[in-house]
C-alpha cells in the first residue's frame, strides 16, 4: 500500500475509524447517547468531505482493484445520506426499548463501508468482499431487539438466505475467474468481448457462471421468485432498521449489479437482459398484489419494497437494451426511493416510539387529528411512493418508464415491460391510499396518546420533506449528477 492507495480509499478508511472511534466514545462515556451521536454526525460529515474531495480528482488503488469516478462518488454519499438519516430517525425508538445506541451506531457504520466498498470495486473479490461487510452487520440490525422473538425471528431467516446467496454468488465469481482466468472487471469485459465477437468459444460453464451470478444478485435485492426473507426480515426488525434494510442493502446490490454487470458482462447484455426483464415484471407484479392483501403497514411496505426493485430493475433492462437513460433513470430512483421510504419508515417509528404500539392499519386510524404533522408527512411520502406529481417519486417512475420505451425499438420487450409497470403504478395507488384513508377518515378503536418526539426525528423528517418536493419539482439538480455518474460506467 502507498500514499495513493490511502488517498483513494480515504472516505472508506474514514468509516470504518469513525465506526471504531464510536465505540471507544462509548467505552469512555457508557451510555452516554449524546456523546455517541455527535461522534457519528461528526463522522460522517468528515467521511463525506472526504469523498468529495477524492472524487473531484479521481484515482485508483490497488492497482486498479478500487477505482474512484463519478459513480463512486454519487453512491458513497447517498450511502452516507442513508446512514445519516436512519441515525436521526433510530434514537428515539431504541432509547425507549433499552437498545444501546452507540452499538447500533458502529454496526450501522460498517455496513455502510461494505456499501462504499461495493461502489468503487473494480475487481470481483473487492466486489465480494465489500458485499460480505455490508450484509453481515444487516444480520445483526434484523435482529438488535434480542429479546423480540420476531426480530430474532427475521434475523435468523436473512442470515440463513442471506448466507446462501453469498455462496451462489461466490460459486458464480469461481466460474467466471475459470473461464476467464480474471477477476479484474475490465478484464473480464475483454475476454467475453472476444467471446461475442467470435474470436474465442463460449463454454458451458461461462453460462453456468452467469445463471450463478444472476440469482446470488436477485438475492440480494428481493426480486422474486427470491424474496422470501424479505417480508418476515422487514416486519420483525426494529422499525428503524427496518427502514435502513429496505433502501441501504438495496442501493448497494443494486451498485454492485451496475459494477458487474453494466461493467464485466456488458458484452453479453442481449443474453442476460432477457432474465432481466422476466425478473422486473414478476417482482413489481407480484410485490404489488401481495401488498393488496396486506394489514400490517411495516409488512405492506416490505412488499412494496420488492416492487420497487421491480421498477428499478425496468431501468436496469432499458440501459442493457442500449438506452443511457434507463441507468441514469435507476440512479435518480435509487436516491428519491431511499428518501420518502426512509421517511415513510421513520413515520411509523415515530408513532411506535412508546412500546406496545403495533403498525397494523388501526394504529394510523384518527392520526390527522392526534399527531397531524406526521399524518401529513405520511400522506406526501405515500404519494410520492405511489408516484404522483410532483414528487420525487413521480418523476422517477416517468424517467424509468420513458427509457423503457425507448429501448423498445431495439427490444419490443421493454414496451410491455413499460405498460406493466403503469399498471402496477396504478395498482399500488389502492394500498397507498389505504393508509391515507385511516389516517383522515377513521375513527381510532380507543383512545391513543400523542407521542413527543425529539429534534434529530423532526430535523430527518425535514431532510426527506424537502427532497421528496424538490427532487420532484426540479429533478434536474440531480439529473447533471445522474448522468454524470452513469457515463463512469461505460468502457
Amino acid at each position: 500500500m502507498n500514499f495513493s492507495d490511502v488517498t483513494a480509499m480515504a472516505p472508506f478508511i474514514a468509516a470504518i475509524l469513525v465506526a471504531g472511534a464510536v465505540i471507544l466514545v462509548d467505552f469512555a462515556w457508557p451510555g452516554r447517547k449524546t456523546a455517541a451521536l455527535a461522534t457519528t454526525f461528526a463522522g460522517l460529515a468528515v467521511v463525506a468531505l472526504l469523498t468529495v474531495l477524492v472524487g473531484q480528482a479521481g484515482s485508483t488503488a490497488f492497482n486498479g482493484s478500487y477505482k474512484v469516478d463519478a459513480l463512486t462518488t454519487f453512491l458513497d454519499l447517498l450511502f452516507i445520506a442513508i446512514s445519516a438519516l436512519t441515525m436521526a430517525f433510530a434514537p428515539d425508538y431504541l432509547g425507549e426499548r433499552g437498545l444501546p445506541v452507540a452499538e447500533f451506531a458502529s454496526v450501522l457504520l460498517f455496513a455502510m463501508s461494505g456499501a462504499m466498498l461495493i461502489a468503487g470495486s473494480a475487481d470481483l473479490i473487492v466486489l465480494f468482499l465489500g458485499l460480505e461487510l455490508m450484509v453481515l452487520p444487516g444480520y445483526l440490525l434484523a435482529g438488535y431487539h434480542k429479546t423480540d422473538g420476531f426480530s430474532t425471528e427475521g434475523a435468523i431467516k436473512y442470515f440463513l438466505l442471506g448466507s446462501f446467496s453469498s455462496a451462489i454468488f461466490l460459486f458464480g465469481i469461481a466460474f467466471l475467474f475459470g473461464m476467464t482466468g480474471s477477476t479484474r472487471i475490465d478484464a473480464i469485459y475483454g475476454n467475453l468481448k472476444q467471446v461475442v465477437d467470435g474470436t474465442a468459444p463460449f463454454s458451458p460453464a461461462l453460462g453456468l457462471g452467469l445463471a450463478f451470478l444472476t440469482t446470488g444478485v436477485a438475492f440480494k435485492i428481493a426480486a422474486v421468485p427470491f424474496h422470501y426473507w424479505t417480508p418476515d426480515a422487514y416486519q420483525g426488525s426494529p422499525t428503524p432498521v427496518t427502514g435502513y434494510l429496505s433502501v441501504g442493502p438495496k442501493v448497494g446490490a443494486f451498485a454492485l449489479i451496475i459494477r458487474l454487470f453494466a461493467g464485466a458482462l456488458l458484452p453479453m447484455a442481449p443474453q442476460w437482459n432477457i432474465v432481466i426483464i422476466v425478473l422486473a415484471a414478476l417482482t413489481m407484479t407480484l410485490g404489488n398484489l401481495v401488498a393488496l392483501t396486506q394489514d400490517n403497514v411495516k409488512r405492506m411496505l416490505a412488499y412494496s419494497s420488492i416492487a420497487h426493485t421491480g421498477y428499478m430493475l425496468v431501468g436496469f433492462a432499458a440501459f442493457a437494451a442500449g438506452q443511457m437513460r434507463g441507468l441514469e433513470g435507476l440512479l435518480f430512483y435509487g436516491a428519491a426511493y431511499a428518501f420518502m421510504n426512509l421517511g415513510a419508515f421513520a413515520v411509523i417509528a415515530a408513532l411506535q416510539r412508546k412500546t406496545g404500539i403495533t403498525s397494523n392499519l388501526s394504529t394510523f386510524a384518527g392520526l390527522v387529528r392526534r399527531e397531524p404533522a406526521l399524518a401529513w408527512l405520511m400522506f406526501l411520502f405515500l404519494l410520492s411512493l405511489t408516484g404522483i406529481p410532483p414528487t420525487a417519486g413521480f418523476f422517477g417512475k416517468l424517467y424509468i418508464i420513458t427509457a423503457a420505451v425507448q429501448a423498445g425499438t431495439a427490444n419490443p420487450w421493454l414496451n410491455v415491460l413499460a405498460i406493466l409497470a403503469v399498471m402496477n403504478a396504478a395498482a399500488a395507488a389502492f394500498y397507498y391510499l389505504r393508509v391515507v384513508v385511516y389516517m383522515f377518515m377513521r375513527e381510532p378503536d380507543g383512545e391513543i396518546a400523542a407521542n413527543s418526539h425529539g429534534r434529530l426525528v423532526w430535523g430527518g423528517l425535514a431532510v426527506t420533506t424537502v427532497l421528496t418536493i424538490v427532487l420532484g419539482l426540479f429533478p434536474g439538480l440531480l439529473l447533471d449528477l445522474v448522468s454524470t455518474a452513469a457515463k463512469a460506467v461505460i468502457h
